[in-house]
This record gives structure tokens, C-alpha cells and sequence, in this order.
């Protein structure tokens, strides 16, 4: 018992403070960590380092290296840093590396060093420089803030929804503040800065004076500062050598503390437990590290090496290149179990089990002792409690033999907290191991949550860690192995060494028809990763086609679209496919997949048929109207003027998503002629434009039998040049050269040089007599084939000149 509270060290007569050793560090660092920017992320959090040769001092001839570590030192990605100077390193709360950048560009990368997004900071950030950064956590989300060259702030409260909130001017700044740091009060950051002795707050409208309530006098700069963990309390340390604490909010002074060294320090974080009434603060020099609070006294250690110091929830993480230690304040039910000399229930429990195990009567001595008292409860929920803030198992197992021990005698201790704390310290074990890296307290995961837990555990790709998690909590599957279970597919479509038929079948293998997990997400993320063919082969696993259509149609797979859609039955879906295929292709195609379909056809058969009796009604109403506008008086001539603009619209395709123009010529395709003709007359549309709606639906179905059959079945009102148009379109030339000896004269030109025939038209340019149609023969010819054609018409020229 003495000697495991060898390492605890008393800061005045109430709070002990311990400091062990998480892992020791295998990283193999070539740089010194004062030559590097340093960012640990809370709560067990990784470290990214990236080596500074962006400082004055430092030759700027070597690239940087980007390097990212897990806590315990094992990497997890490097890379070469290609980009512009780095001024400042810091994670988000979704453990995202934000790299702040001279010109004010914010680049995002993944735990894995895979770039996720930039984004700037905004032109006068650009135009200023950037001096200096600051990556906060508020209730909102993770902030950046930056102080620029012109020595104004500029602040977003959230990278994930940016907002750019440009500070107010501070009066007399005309240098670099001594010290500034963000401060979060009431949802709304804000930036606490010194200039000289003086302290301003600024907010998003107003530069506020600050005073320190009880500051002692005389001093003339403050050099450091530190916002607590919970953002409620603040820590100054000032030229004088002072630490002055108190509330955020200016209101209440906790202590001030002389700690007689005026040198400034390379780093302050406040060091206290959740529901403590103890404050301390942390202050690292070079090889100096103190623990302040409201005593007298201070607790020193001496750092052998270059430390970093990372702000927890419950204490301060300390890392170097050989350790990674915690420092933290002695929970109370561990201080009174393992105290020296303690008679607290916990501890007289745990006596009397290890006399129970070496088989002495002291253990009924102990017992009886704590019977009497009416405290046995008490003693088994203090080891219990005990046990989640031990750091290692062997201790763990010792209190929790105790609190196993001690339940034997109780008649309705209820086992929740035992089996709960059991299951908790398992997992706790597990993540701590040196492999994985997260060194969680039982205070930090509670407060994290396990399902946040377990987002982390898949953001390091730690699948089958995060299952067996799941699997030994016997979580809902949905919340568990198949959200997990769903971003290792997603993780493995991204691996691109492996061909589009291995991924599919080993994530068809593993996933099978676990509830909960969507194929067509994991085929959308292969297709957002350009693997189009492993995104169809994964929807074929899908089993609801109506989450399969819409993908198919995003990955222009229509005509697939359109098969899953009638083989799932669902009409909705269908003209859902419908619709998107006529936008999509043009009008022949469109019509050549539905032949295709007799389904779709017959749908889409019903939905015209609809339409045209819809049209046909309005129509009638229109024409009833009109006969009816004759006989009424001018006050009805309003309402008719108004009917007849709604019936526009509607003719103008606001109706069903289809034209007039485009029901007939459905209806000609379909075979409905008279059907057709009868729309026609009811809308008035021309038999020019009737004729142009037939000839370019025969034309596109490639119908050439029929057009044939409808050239002769009267007179052409457009004549035959279109139909050589039309034609010639389709790249049928055969029955372009047809149509064009039908051409009247007028024209004859043109339609013999659609068809390629150069040397006729130029004859019948010639036998008109036309200077423009030999102009324009000879704007066709080439010198290569053409030149007996060409010497032609310059004769022919010639002639009538002379004529």
C-alpha cells in the first residue's frame, strides 16, 4: 500500500497528484519536438508532427514531412508537405488534421493522411499573412482563429459550416499581442488578447477592456494563457512571475500563486478532474514542469527532455521522445482506499479480502468491522469506483476482487454498477493496449460516449476491434456490427489494387443480408471513387429496387434503370425512368427503348392517352368559351383572356411534363393518325408543322417505308427539301438521293449538294443561269475531285459575260 502511493505527490492538505506512465515511445523521432509543430487531439487522441523549416533559423532547403502517430507512437500516415508554410497544426473534434497555412488556406487531411478539403480564410487574411493560428472546440463544433499581419482577427466558430467573423479593430495595436487565446462563453467565441498590461475581449461587434479582479500590482505584460478544458476557467501568467486564476467570466478570482520565475513559459494548461473542487494549473519551462493551485506550495518535476503537454478532461497527457505519461488529481475513492493509514470502508474491504485469500481470520475481523458500521454498500462501491480509475489491470482485478468479496454479504446489492464497471474496464484494457494506442480514462469515456468510441475505433480502420466491441455489448445491430461492418465495404471499395469481382464477392461474403446495411450506399461510394462496374455488380446484391434506380440513373445506366424498375413492379418507379430517358435521349431512342419494353410502353401508352384526353377537355372548354365570348358582355372578357392564358400554359408542357407538339407526335408513332390530326385541328396547328412533327418521328425510328408512304400520300406543304434534310441527318443517303429528285427547281441546288452530287448541281446551277447557285456549287468543290466541275462554271461565267 505504501509503496503504490509512492508516486503521489500533495498540493496543499486536500488534493494528491500522480503521474504515470501510458506507453513508452518507439516513434523513432529525427527531429528534436522544439524544431517541429506539435498536435495532439484530446481524449487519447493522435499526434501529428511536421518538422518547421519555415523558422528563420532553419534552412528552408528540405521539404517538410508530415508525420502522424497514434498515442502510444505507432505511425499511421507520412507524407511529403507539398504545400505552402504552416503556421499552425490542430485537430477537430472528428479528428481531422487542420494545417493552417501562411496565406490563410485551412487544409484538411484524415487520420491516415488522405486530403479531405481546403478552404481560405478569406481575401485580407490572404492579402495580411497569417502570424498566428488557434484550432478551438465550442459546443458548436471545431473553430480556427487567426491573427493576421495587420494585427486584426479573423475567426470561424465552425470549419464545418464557415462563417468568417472578422473581429473588431483593437485601439493602439500596432504590434503582435504578448499573448491571445479563444474563449467560448454563452455558444459565442470569442478572443481574449494583452496588449501591454491591458486586456481586451473581443467579440463579433465590440472591443471590450478586461480587469482582473484581485491581480496583483505591478504588472506591466502578461506572457501566457490558459483556458480550462471546461472553458469555465482562466489562467494568466504574468511578467512578475504571478499565475493568477479565476472564472472565464472575470467575475471571481480563485487564487494567485508567485512561483518566482519571470522566464516565460512554452506552455500553460489547467490540470483538474470533473466535479473537483481542486484547481491546478501546469506550467512547462525546458526542463521544468510545475503543478500550481490555491496553496502555497507547488509540486515540481524535472523534464529530462523536450515535452509536449496535451489538456484532457481530467488531467494532462505528457509526451517526449521516449514517454508518454498522464498527470492527474488522485480521484477521491482511490485517495481514501490506498491513503496511508485509511480507514475507510473501501480500504478495510480489500484488507480483509487479500487476509481472506491467505486464509486468515483477520478477513472475518475486517468484515465485522465494517458490519458494524453499516458501511459494507459503502466499501463495495468505493472499489468499485476505485477499480475504473486505475490505470492498470492488476490493480483493477484487486478491487474488484474486493467489491466481489464484499457483495457476498449483501442481500439486494443491486450488480448493474459491477457488471457495468466490468464491461467498461474491458474495453478500456483493449483500447489502451500499445497496438491500438487510445488511452482512455474510465472519466474520458464516459464523457465520449461508446458510439463515439467506436466511430474512432473505424476511423483507424480497427474493424474487427470495434465487432467484437459491439458483439460483447451486444448492442442493437443497426447502432453496431452493421454500421461498422457497412464502412469497412465502403473502406474496401477504395482498394483499387483489387479488381471490381474480388471486392464485390469478398463484401457480398462478409456482409451477406445483415440488417441495416444498404448496398447502394457502398455502390455509391465505389462510384464516387470512379469504380462504376463495382458499383453496378453491388447493386445487383440490393434486394429494393427503388434504392437501386436512382443510382443506376446518377451513373447513366438508364436502360438498366428502367429493367429494375418494371421488374420491381412498382408503376411510380417506372415513370420515374420514363421521364428521366426522354430528357435524356433523344426522341427516336427514346421510342426505340420502349419498343423494347412492352411494359413501359403500355405505361407510357396510358399516361399519353390520359394527356390527350386531358388536352382534348381543355380544348373543348376553350372553344365552348370562345363561341360563348360573342354572345356575353365585356366583363366576361376578362375571365376568357385569363382561360386562355391557363390553356397556354398548359399547351406550353407545363401539363404531364409534355407538349401539344409532343402528344401528337406520339400519337403519329403510335399509329394514331386520325387521332392526331383531330389534336391538331383542335389546337390549330399548321399542316406545315404537322408534316415537320411526322417526318422527323419516321425519320427517327428509322421508318423509311413509312415515309416513303406518307411523302406520296399528298403534296408536301414544305416541299422535299426537309425530308433530304432529315435524311441526310440519319445518314441514310439512299433515301436522301430519292427525296432529292423531288425537289422544285428553286431549290434543286441545295438538295443535290446535300447528297453530295457536286457535278449535277453544278449542271443545273448552270442551266438556271444563277450566279449564287454557282457561287455557292463552287464553295463545295475541292481542288482535288472537283476541278472538271469547277472549269465547268468558270466557263459558263465566262460566257454569260460575254453574252
Amino acid at each position: 500500500m505504501d509503496c503504490y502511493t509512492a508516486n503521489w505527490n500533495p498540493l496543499g492538505d486536500s488534493a494528491f497528484y500522480r503521474k504515470y506512465e501510458l506507453y513508452s515511445m518507439d516513434w523513432d523521432l529525427k527531429e528534436e519536438l522544439r524544431d517541429c509543430l506539435v498536435a495532439a487531439a484530446p481524449y487519447g487522441g493522435p499526434i501529428a508532427l511536421l518538422r518547421n523549416p519555415w523558422r528563420k533559423e532553419k534552412a528552408a532547403s528540405v521539404r517538410p514531412v508530415l508525420e502522424i502517430y497514434s498515442a502510444s507512437g505507432m505511425p499511421l500516415a507520412s507524407l511529403m508537405w507539398k504545400s505552402g508554410p504552416v503556421v499552425s497544426l490542430g485537430w477537430s473534434a472528428e479528428e481531422e488534421l487542420l494545417c493552417v497555412q501562411e496565406d490563410g488556406v485551412v487544409l484538411v487531411y484524415g487520420l491516415h493522411g488522405d486530403f479531405r478539403r481546403h478552404f481560405s480564410m478569406g481575401n485580407e487574411v490572404l492579402q495580411n499573412r497569417v502570424l498566428d493560428a488557434r484550432i478551438f472546440h465550442t459546443e458548436l463544433g471545431s473553430g480556427v482563429a487567426i491573427l493576421t499581419g495587420a494585427h486584426r482577427f479573423t475567426l470561424s466558430a465552425n470549419v464545418s459550416d464557415l462563417k468568417l467573423r472578422r473581429m473588431p479593430e483593437v485601439p493602439g495595436l500596432q504590434s503582435a499581442p504578448s499573448c491571445w487565446t479563444t474563449l467560448c462563453r454563452d455558444r459565442v467565441a470569442h478572443i481574449l488578447l494583452a496588449v501591454g498590461p491591458d486586456l481586451y475581449l473581443l467579440d463579433h461587434a465590440t472591443c471590450s477592456p478586461v480587469t482582473l479582479p484581485g491581480l496583483a500590482p505591478g504588472v506591466s505584460s502578461f506572457l501566457q494563457m490558459a483556458v480550462s478544458f471546461t472553458s469555465r476557467h482562466l489562467a494568466l501568467f504574468t511578467d512578475t512571475g504571478y499565475i493568477w486564476m479565476g472564472t472565464a467570466s472575470f467575475k471571481e478570482k480563485l487564487c494567485e500563486f508567485n512561483c518566482n520565475i519571470r522566464a516565460p513559459p512554452k506552455q500553460m494548461v489547467w490540470c483538474s478532474r470533473p466535479r473537483s473542487k481542486e484547481r491546478a494549473v501546469v506550467v512547462a519551462w525546458e526542463r521544468r514542469l510545475m503543478v500550481v493551485g490555491d496553496t502555497p506550495e507547488s509540486i515540481q518535476f524535472v523534464l529530462d527532455e523536450d515535452s509536449y503537454l496535451v489538456p484532457e478532461l481530467d488531467g494532462v497527457r505528457i509526451f517526449s521522445r521516449t514517454t508518454h505519461e498522464f498527470l492527474h488529481e488522485v480521484p477521491v475513492a482511490s485517495e481514501e482506499i490506498f491513503k496511508i493509514a485509511s480507514m475507510a470502508p473501501g480500504a478495510l474491504l480489500l484488507e480483509a479480502q487479500k487476509e481472506y485469500e491467505k486464509e486468515s481470520q483477520k478477513a472475518d475481523e475486517y468484515l465485522r468491522e465494517i458490519q458494524e458500521l453499516g458501511q459494507l454498500p459503502q466499501a463495495v462501491q468505493q472499489c468499485i469506483e476505485a477499480a475504473g480509475h486505475e490505470h492498470w489491470p492488476d490493480m483493477q482485478k484487486s478491487l474488484l476482487r474486493a467489491a466481489s468479496f464484499g457483495k457476498c454479504f449483501l442481500d439486494r446489492f443491486p450488480p448493474d454498477s459491477f457488471v457495468r464497471m466490468c464491461q467498461d474496464l474491458r474495453i478500456l484494457n483493449a483500447i489502451r493496449d500499445y497496438h491500438i494506442g487510445i488511452p482512455l480514462t474510465y472519466s474520458q469515456y464516459k464523457q465520449l460516449t461508446i458510439q463515439v468510441l467506436l466511430d474512432r475505433l473505424v476511423l483507424r480502420r480497427l474493424y474487427p476491434l470495434a465487432i467484437q466491441i459491439c458483439e460483447y455489448l451486444r448492442l442493437p445491430e443497426v447502432q453496431g456490427v452493421s454500421r461498422i461492418l457497412a464502412h469497412w465495404a465502403c473502406y474496401k471499395v477504395q482498394q483499387k489494387d483489387v479488381s471490381d469481382e474480388d471486392v464485390a464477392r469478398a463484401i457480398n461474403q462478409k456482409l451477406g443480408d445483415t440488417p441495416g446495411v444498404s448496398y447502394s450506399d457502398i455502390a455509391a461510394r465505389a462510384y464516387g471513387c470512379g469504380r462504376t462496374e463495382l458499383a453496378i455488380k453491388l447493386l445487383e446484391y440490393e434486394p429494393r429496387s427503388g434504392e437501386q434506380v436512382p443510382l443506376l440513373l446518377k451513373m447513366k445506366r438508364s436502360k438498366l434503370a428502367l429493367s429494375k424498375a418494371i421488374e420491381s413492379g412498382d408503376t411510380d418507379l417506372v415513370f420515374t425512368v420514363l421521364l428521366h430517358l426522354k430528357n435524356e435521349l433523344n426522341r427516336g431512342d427514346f421510342f426505340m427503348t420502349l419498343r423494347n419494353q412492352p411494359m413501359a410502353l403500355s405505361l407510357y401508352r396510358q399516361h399519353i392517352e390520359g394527356r390527350v384526353a386531358a388536352l382534348q377537355k381543355a380544348a373543348e372548354a376553350f372553344n365552348k368559351a370562345k363561341n360563348d365570348f360573342a354572345a356575353k358582355a365585356t366583363e366576361d372578357q376578362m375571365r376568357l383572356l385569363r382561360l386562355q392564358r391557363c390553356l397556354e400554359d398548359e399547351l406550353g408542357g407545363r401539363f404531364l411534363d409534355l407538349s401539344v407538339h409532343d402528344t401528337v407526335t406520339t400519337l403519329i408513332l403510335g399509329g394514331h393518325n386520325k387521332r392526331a390530326e383531330q389534336v391538331a385541328r383542335d389546337f390549330r396547328i399548321p399542316d406545315k408543322r404537322l408534316w415537320w412533327l411526322k417526318l422527323t418521328a419516321l425519320a427517327d425510328l428509322e421508318d423509311w417505308e413509312e415515309l416513303e408512304k406518307f411523302s406520296k400520300s399528298k403534296k408536301s406543304p414544305i416541299g422535299y427539301l426537309p425530308f433530304v434534310e432529315i435524311c441526310m441527318k440519319q445518314h441514310n443517303k439512299y433515301e436522301a438521293k430519292k427525296y432529292a429528285s423531288r425537289v422544285g427547281p428553286e431549290q434543286k441546288v441545295k438538295a443535290l449538294l446535300l447528297v453530295g452530287d457536286v457535278a449535277q448541281a453544278a449542271d443545273v446551277a448552270i442551266e438556271h443561269r444563277n450566279e449564287a447557285e454557282m457561287s455557292l456549287v463552287l464553295s463545295h468543290c475541292t481542288g482535288a475531285t472537283d476541278g472538271a466541275t469547277v472549269d465547268k462554271i468558270q466557263r459558263a461565267r465566262a460566257q454569260a459575260q460575254k453574252k
